[in-house]
């Protein structure tokens, strides 16, 4: 990942497109390489969920390219990589695995980081994720403990559990999260040192209940609105 970082790092300093332009060969070898890392992410955690077989790495990379449209920062260029690998693709609404290298030593946009769930869930996934959470005798966290190099996202939480669910249950912190997101940032020694791929497909299988979990509830909603 050397390579790529090195890449990321000088266009975070002229994110312009003069500069990109003139480095786009360089951009086109660093996406080549991004591209076969993915391919080889997805083979590996297909061994382990088989819900994401036969995705392609077009189905989990994203453009470099900024929507800045309705954006204040006008800048182009995204300064960062990543590959969501989930079930359908990274448009599906389905949670999934993260993988992102950035310049920066952690954080988004333009840190390392991996990640396992999803952000924004439609309102009738976040009730029926609660509902789950309140009846599942402790499941839920027992998904989390699973994981431990992971920790929740707690980046966008309401102040207080909401209406009509339990405000002193063991479970009621977790009823306060907008979204549910597991975060593991190692930094940029993490993405240089040998064997990356083994190392991130041994965290990311760690949080397998977890996605499991997730993908449950989104399948029933998704099942629920088809009926209608």
């Amino acid at each position: 990942m050397k390579e790529i970082i090195d890449f990321l790092a000088r266009l975070e300093k002229n994110n312009n497109r003069e500069w990109f332009q003139a480095h786009k060969s360089e951009y086109l070898s660093v996406q080549e390489e991004f591209n076969a890392f993915t391919e080889k992410l997805i083979a590996g955690i297909a061994e382990f969920d088989n819900t994401i077989n036969g995705l392609t790495a077009k189905d989990c990379t994203y453009r470099i390219y900024r929507d800045t449209r309705f954006s204040p920062d006008k800048r182009p260029y995204k300064c960062h990589l990543g590959a969501f690998v989930c079930p359908q693709g990274k448009k599906s609404g389905f949670s999934g695995y993260y993988f992102q290298v950035g310049p920066q030593e952690a954080g988004y946009p333009g840190g390392n980081m991996l990640a396992s769930g999803n952000y924004q869930f439609e309102p009738k996934v976040m009730r029926a994720l609660r509902d789950d959470i309140c009846n599942d005798d402790g499941e839920f966290s027992r998904t989390l403990r699973k994981a431990p190099l992971f920790s929740l996202d707690q980046s966008d939480m309401l102040k207080r559990v909401p209406n009509g669910y339990p405000k002193n249950a063991p479970y009621s912190p977790y009823l306060m999260y907008r979204s549910y997101c597991l975060l593991y940032e190692p930094g940029k020694r993490f993405m240089l040192e040998d064997h990356l791929l083994e190392r991130t497909l041994a965290a990311f299988r760690t949080t397998q209940p977890f996605i499991a979990y997730l993908n449950r509830a989104i399948s029933f909603v998704n099942e629920e609105n088809a009926s209608f």
